[in-house]
């Protein structure tokens, strides 16, 4: 598994998604889910980046590994040190309600889920350990 350890700050997005990409370029993966994959890593680390330290900054490690065995799949970890925060405890927002007319926040992860194949979190040594998993 390969690591990237950065600044949780939004300044670092490019190096992440970077990193998340040189990964996919090892398989032939599809525009299409790169796109997607793209869009989950952007969301999970703006997120950490905003909420998981604040007032302060802190590091955000990006662990990613492309299995090829069977089905070429992609196990992307997201670990940060920040105040404990399960995102997957929040319940779904109501998407048939007008925009305006919905509660703020949880658009994000619910998003991410969609995208995924599968969305894990533990808090495990300390740490915030958010798992997503993408068959490609």
């Amino acid at each position: 598994m390969k690591t990237i350890t950065v600044p949780a700050l939004t300044e670092q997005l490019d190096t992440v998604l970077e990193f998340v990409q040189g990964e996919l370029d090892q398989i032939n993966c599809s525009t299409k889910i790169c796109n997607q994959i793209a869009i989950a890593v952007e969301e999970i680390f703006v997120n950490i980046a905003h909420y998981a330290y604040r007032p302060d900054v802190g590091d955000a490690t990006i662990r990613c590994q492309v299995s090829t065995q069977g089905q070429p799949q992609i196990t992307i970890e997201f670990l940060d040190s920040g105040k404990p925060y399960d995102p997957l405890k929040n319940d779904e927002p109501d998407t048939t309600l007008p925009a305006e007319e919905r509660r703020i926040g949880g658009l994000g992860i619910f998003m991410v889920k969609r995208l995924m194949d599968t969305v894990q979190y533990e808090y495990r040594d300390g740490k915030n350990i958010l798992t997503l998993q993408k068959l490609v």
